[in-house]
């Protein structure tokens, strides 16, 4: 199975050692793995800013760079889910469907297509699960509150075979950190607000790191943890399951 690997610019930028662990663990599980040098960014940040003309030259080039692979694996729901849903403003050639389609969250890849049901990896402490926006609502990787069917969380399943890890329960499970890309640029009072809420609401409940897929969301926490001092660590969900005890990692 060859896959494309897609690295978002802020991990690209600012957490490289996520970028790894990703690539890290796909390797050990037996995928053929290759990382498009002339990859750039999914082109979210403009369509955010209202300028989706200007970026469709990116998704463009996204679509040229990435044909061809088997899947396209992605450690960020958020960007995920903007080549899946915000590409359809491109004319729908079979290239752009089948990137489109091909287009997955590491999660996804893990459960839907790898069918992982066991991982030999170890984390002895008690974690919060964030869940993002775009992977909880917009890719479906788990129950929201609001709705009424049956839990489920996809992530949380990867996190319970993880060795020593115990996932603490919170007050509000699928509430917003206010990150939202440049929303906390547009309203950061508020997008600030949201995000001290989430932090406390890990806190109060012992968290010792905050764990999601979505860096991005690890990253706007993060600075507000830094800039407050607060006791809690944040940690994206390949570093963790990328932390092997011994032995091999194994799938269906």
């Amino acid at each position: 199975m060859k896959i494309g690997l897609f690295i978002p610019c802020y991990i690209d930028q600012f957490y490289p050692q996520v970028g790894i662990a990703t690539l890290e663990l796909l390797e050990r599980l037996g995928c053929e793995v290759e990382y498009p040098m002339q990859q750039t960014c999914c082109g979210q940040p403009l369509a955010n800013s209202g300028m989706e003309k200007e970026a469709r030259p990116v998704y463009e080039h996204f679509v040229k760079t990435f044909q061809g692979f088997n899947y396209i694996v992605a450690p960020s729901g958020s960007c995920t889910y903007h080549v899946r849903h915000h590409y359809d403003i491109l004319g729908q050639k079979e290239a752009v469907k089948d990137v489109r389609k091909k287009t997955v969250d590491l999660v996804e890849f893990l459960t839907d297509v790898l069918k992982i049901e066991k991982i030999n990896a170890i984390f002895p402490h008690k974690i919060g699960l964030h869940q993002s926006c775009h992977g909880l609502r917009g890719l479906r990787l788990g129950k929201s509150s609001e709705l009424m069917v049956p839990e489920f969380s996809k992530t949380s399943y990867l996190l319970g075979l993880v060795e020593g890890l115990e996932i603490v329960p919170l007050g509000r499970t699928d509430e917003c950190c206010g990150f939202g890309g440049t929303f906390a640029i547009n309203e950061p009072a508020i997008s600030v607000k949201m995000g001290k809420d989430r932090i406390a609401d890990h806190l109060d409940n012992g968290a010792e790191f905050i764990v999601s897929n979505d860096m991005s969301c690890l990253m706007h926490m993060e600075g507000l943890i830094k800039r407050n001092k607060k006791n809690i660590q944040v940690k994206h969900l390949a570093e963790i399951l990328n932390n092997p005890s011994c032995g091999q990692l194994g799938r269906k």
